[in-house]
C-alpha cells in the first residue's frame, strides 16, 4: 500500500512539473525592439494594454535603425517597431531577410531644424545641410528638401534619392551625410538637418514648435510592426496588433505627442 501511495506521489509530481514547465513557457515573453523616444514610450503603453489579453511583452531599446532588424532575422527579437516600410523593403531587397508587416503603427512627420536660422530663406549659400545616411530616409530627406524649393532632384529619383540625384542646387548647399540618429546631435556643426520625427522627439525637438520645415501630412513612410515570415499565423500575432490597434494606444499617442506623432491605423 505505501509502495502504491508513493508511486502515486511520484507520477503525480512528475505531472505537476510538467504542467508548471508548460505554464512557464507559455509565460515567456514576446520580445519586440524599439527605438528610443516615442516608439518605445508606445510600446510601454502596447504592453499594459496586452497584458491584459495575456499576452507577455518585454520592450527591447536600441540606439540605431540597423540592430532591431539584425536581431529580428537572428531571433533575438519576436518583433521589431521602429521602421517604415521602404526601410523595411530596402533592408529585405539589401540583406535577404525573411520579414513582413503586420500592422501599420505611427507616422512622424520629418522635420527640417536648426541652431542657427529661423526659416530657410535664411540658408547661406554654401550652407552644410545634414540628412539621414540610410538610403530610404536620406532620399526622403532630400524630397523634402525638394519640396521646399533648396534643391531640385532627378524626376526618376524616386524614395530613394541620393545626393547624386540632385540636378539643380541653386544655393550649393553641401548635402551631409549623418547616421539619422546622430543628426539631433550634429546641429552645432550643421546649418540645418533634416531630422526624423523619432529621434527629434527624443532629442527633446518638437516638430510643431521647433522645426523650420516639415513633411506633409500624407506620405508613404507609416512606420510599422515587423516579423519573421515564419511567425506569421502565431497566436501571439494577432493579439500583439489588437493591442496595439486598440482604442487606448490611439488616445494616448494623441494626448502625449500631439500633432508631432499621427497614429496609421
Amino acid at each position: 500500500m505505501q509502495r502504491r501511495n508513493l508511486l502515486q506521489w511520484i507520477v503525480g509530481a512528475a505531472l505537476g512539473a510538467s504542467v508548471a514547465t508548460g505554464a512557464v513557457a507559455q509565460e515567456k515573453p514576446i520580445k519586440i525592439g524599439v527605438t528610443g523616444g516615442p516608439h518605445a514610450q508606445i510600446m510601454e503603453q502596447v504592453k499594459k494594454v496586452a497584458a491584459k489579453d495575456g499576452l507577455n511583452i518585454q520592450v527591447v531599446e536600441f540606439s540605431d535603425y540597423i540592430q532591431p532588424n539584425a536581431a529580428l532575422a537572428s531571433g533575438d527579437l519576436d518583433a521589431n517597431s521602429y521602421q517604415h516600410l521602404p526601410y523595411l523593403e530596402a533592408q529585405i531587397k539589401d540583406r535577404g531577410y525573411k520579414f513582413t508587416h503586420i500592422a501599420f503603427t505611427v507616422t512622424f512627420p520629418m522635420g527640417v531644424y536648426s541652431k542657427k536660422i529661423k526659416s530657410l530663406d535664411q540658408i547661406k549659400d554654401g550652407a552644410r545641410v545634414g540628412v539621414p545616411n540610410d538610403p530610404t530616409n536620406g532620399g526622403r530627406g532630400l524630397l523634402l528638401l525638394q519640396s521646399k524649393g533648396l534643391i531640385k532632384l532627378r524626376a526618376d529619383a524616386g524614395l530613394k534619392a541620393t545626393p547624386l540625384d540632385i540636378v539643380a542646387n541653386p544655393k550649393k548647399i553641401k548635402i551631409v551625410e549623418l547616421d539619422a540618429a546622430q543628426l539631433p546631435r550634429s546641429l552645432d556643426d550643421l546649418d540645418a538637418a533634416a531630422i526624423n520625427g523619432n529621434y527629434a522627439e527624443s532629442a527633446g525637438l518638437s516638430p510643431t514648435k521647433d522645426a523650420i520645415a516639415m513633411e506633409g501630412p500624407k506620405g508613404p513612410y507609416a512606420n510599422l510592426i515587423a516579423i519573421r515570415e515564419a511567425d506569421r499565423n502565431k497566436p501571439w500575432v494577432a493579439k500583439l496588433v489588437k493591442a496595439y490597434h486598440s482604442p487606448e494606444i490611439k488616445q494616448y499617442v494623441h494626448s502625449t505627442f500631439k500633432d508631432s506623432v499621427i497614429t496609421a491605423w
